[in-house]
């Protein structure tokens, strides 16, 4: 019967405002007729509080202020409520003078306002009691306390939300450069005032506008233990994520120029081989965000292309070519017939020790691919053409470096007559199918342990949409013949990436073990073979010192390649600064 059911608050709060009503005209008769209320005005009274009550009870239902928490009441409730009551009192008024001559003849017009005023305190009264006991005597009743890491604008919507529902209570607001500003009635505090008064937050709440590394660590120091981000798309609910590693190296390079990618992409027929691939897939998601024309989507995996073309057929024009590039005649039949004005090359095997153990595949698919797509481009007189290269082509000391290095070498070489053709270079992307990420958390949620090639191991990261992003941006300046590289910030150690990683999912006692260097692989990755020659309008964009290769030779090298029986020392023949065990 006394349970918190939206019925039972509804039906309290009711019987609330008839005694409240009451009351308040009972007071203003008493006030007019100082405390002496004439006979002949006893029936006024009774009138007027009949008429109130039904009025208010009525307005107050339709207008769902009956559904309004009483543990969460805040500002916006009360200035609802002081609305509706001034609507009460102007349909009151309108009612006694259209009833002056009868039911309302000789009615004391006075207490009107007094009725208004001690009406409106004793309803707030009764609203706020609740919400002034908790918040004095029992915090944590209110909810989780928790921490708002935000700019006002997004703090004010995250706190709004928050007092609304129950799980969560903002005890306050970090921001080192706003202290002292109050928010909904959270103060903006600095780290060392968290440090001294809020001891008891265990949960962080951080709007995606802040880059969250840079204050991760700072939070950490204050015993909070669990860390969501607020996505300003969604509700309180909906829009909090838990933090992941990829938020905590997110880069979000500042000079992304958005209209000049917008420019290169609109309304242009675009083909990507390895459309179906970790960066193939990311690449086709943001030709459609900047306009493309239509998008032929080239994999010869059958269930990745499949995945995409649902996805992206939802929002563009997409034409799925299931093929591989190896096979040339076909390939130039699928250039010939859509004629794609841009080609981005992704398709290539990437994961090192496989291609170690498959190196005449990996010759076939990263170097003939990659060259069948080039000529495939030229014949059909493709616009731009734009290879996606890796970090592991310089100085490589794996298969799959060299491979690449070869294919870096053909779109340098090559007569292009009237396509353009760059490669960028790039290291690993976080989430990828070769990245160590989706390994680390297989493992974590298995409960370890994890396991590292070598404590010392370093690598470069960046997220996928932004690695994507910056490609298109390469492509859109490139005039043909340039390598360009991808500032990939910091190298980061892979054994603080696996700690911050089991730090994030909040287990205990997951074991790191370290298992040796896997054949082929680098303790620390290069972007670069030499200075870069001159850097480009972008900070975050380089051009590598080309490499001059005969075409002839280097097509005569490929074609015994393919034929001779040791083919890692032809690859270090074309490759000199290829080194392998």
């Amino acid at each position: 019967m006394f349970a918190a059911t939206n019925l039972n608050r509804a039906l309290f709060f009711i019987a609330v405002d008839i005694v409240a009503t009451y009351i308040a005209v009972l007071v203003a008769f008493l006030l007019r007729f100082d405390f002496t209320i004439p006979q002949q005005h006893i029936q006024d009274l009774h009138h007027m509080a009949i008429v109130l009550i039904v009025l208010k009870v009525a307005i107050f239902y339709l207008s769902s202020v009956y559904k309004i928490s009483w543990r969460y009441f805040g500002l916006r409730d009360s200035v609802l409520i002081i609305y509706l009551s001034i609507l009460v009192t102007l349909i009151f008024v309108g009612i006694v003078y259209l009833f002056r001559d009868s039911y309302f003849a000789g009615f004391p017009r006075s207490v009107i306002p007094i009725e208004f005023f001690i009406s409106i305190a004793i309803v707030l009264l009764s609203r706020v009691v609740k919400r002034f006991f908790l918040e004095i005597f029992n915090k944590s009743a209110l909810g989780r306390p928790t921490l708002v890491v935000a700019y006002p604008s997004k703090a004010s919507v995250i706190i709004k939300q928050m007092q609304t529902q129950q799980k969560y209570w903002p005890v306050a607001i970090f921001d080192n450069e706003t202290v002292g500003l109050k928010i909904n009635g959270v103060s903006y505090k600095s780290l060392e005032q968290l440090q001294k008064y809020h001891e008891g937050i265990s949960l962080a709440i951080i709007s995606d506008e802040f880059k969250i590394d840079t204050i991760y660590d700072a939070l950490k120091k204050l015993g909070i233990k669990e860390f969501k981000k607020y996505n300003s798309d969604g509700g309180i609910e909906s829009g909090l994520q838990n933090i992941t590693v990829e938020d905590l190296l997110a880069r979000k390079p500042k000079d992304l120029d958005r209209e000049k990618i917008a420019e290169f992409i609109q309304g242009k027929r675009i083909l990507i081989t390895g459309a179906g691939g970790s960066i193939g897939s990311e690449i086709v998601r943001q030709c459609i965000n900047y306009g493309a024309k239509e998008l032929i989507l080239l994999d010869h995996s059958e269930y990745n292309l499949y995945k995409i073309e649902q996805e992206a057929s939802e929002r563009a024009v997409v034409i799925p070519i299931l093929q591989s590039v190896v096979h040339k005649e076909l390939l130039c039949k699928t250039f010939a017939l859509y004629r794609p004005q841009i080609v981005i090359h992704a398709a290539a095997y990437k994961h090192v020790p496989l291609v170690e153990e498959n190196v005449e595949e990996a010759i076939l698919n990263n170097i003939i691919g990659t060259k069948n797509a080039i000529d495939c481009a030229i014949e059909t007189e493709v616009e731009k053409f734009i290879l996606i290269s890796t970090d592991k082509a310089v100085r490589p000391t794996n298969v799959m470096g060299a491979t690449k290095r070869v294919c870096e070498l053909y779109a340098q070489n090559v007569n292009c007559k009237a396509t353009d053709i760059v490669a960028v270079r790039f290291g690993n992307v976080l989430g990828s199918s070769g990245s160590v990420v989706p390994k680390f958390r297989e493992q974590i949620q298995k409960g370890g342990p994890v396991t590292i090639t070598d404590p010392r191991i370093t690598r470069y990261f960046m997220l996928i949409p932004e690695a994507c992003q910056l490609v298109l941006q390469a492509g859109a300046i490139g005039s043909g013949g340039e390598i360009f590289i991808l500032d990939m910030g910091e190298p980061v150690k892979i054994v603080d990436l696996a700690k911050k990683m089991i730090e994030l999912s909040g287990k205990e006692g997951i074991e790191i073990k370290y298992i040796g260097l896997r054949p082929g692989e680098k303790l620390y990755e290069e972007l670069l073979i030499d200075e870069s020659e001159h850097k480009t309008r972008y900070e975050s964009i380089f051009v590598a010192k080309p490499t001059i290769y005969s075409e002839a030779k280097l097509i005569a090298d490929i074609e015994e390649l393919l034929v001779c029986e040791d083919k890692i020392s032809k690859l270090k023949e074309i490759v000199p600064e290829f080194t392998h065990d």
